[in-house]
């Protein structure tokens, strides 16, 4: 006689997936209630003038702060944000070029082209221009 073991057949073969997004949901989730809980019990309620101020760098905002601020600023920083990220990813493939396979050379090839293609079309809408 067989003896049966508690294995993933029985669950299903999907099953530490659903564990495994349990843990994923609990992990973040469990200590954030623990702070809003401790801070409800323990800190104390007092708002006030002050308390409820706006604050810049330690001062009082002298003006309102929905001001008009050039949009240009954030698209300098997410291109500059992609072509550093993308000297993380070939680095790596130019330490190892000569050990890799055609399929990794193609696959680099292909993600250099997608990063000219952005390149490019930066270009051509003007981002890159300083005004």
């Amino acid at each position: 006689m067989e003896i049966q073991s508690a294995n993933s057949a029985e669950y299903g073969p999907y099953s530490f997936l659903a564990v495994f997004a349990v843990i994923a949901l609990i992990f973040p989730l469990a200590p954030l209630a623990l702070a809003r809980l401790w801070a409800f019990f323990f800190s104390p309620q007092k708002p006030g003038h002050d308390k409820n101020a706006n604050y810049e760098c330690g001062l009082e905002a002298k003006n309102d702060a929905w001001i008009k601020f050039r949009s240009d600023y954030y698209l300098y920083a997410i291109i500059f944000l992609i072509f550093d990220v993308e000297t993380v990813f070939l680095l790596p493939f130019a330490v190892a070029f000569t050990g890799l396979p055609v399929g990794a050379f193609i696959a680099m090839v292909i993600f250099i082209l997608l990063l000219v293609e952005g390149l490019a079309w930066a270009w051509v809408k003007g981002i890159l221009t300083w005004r």
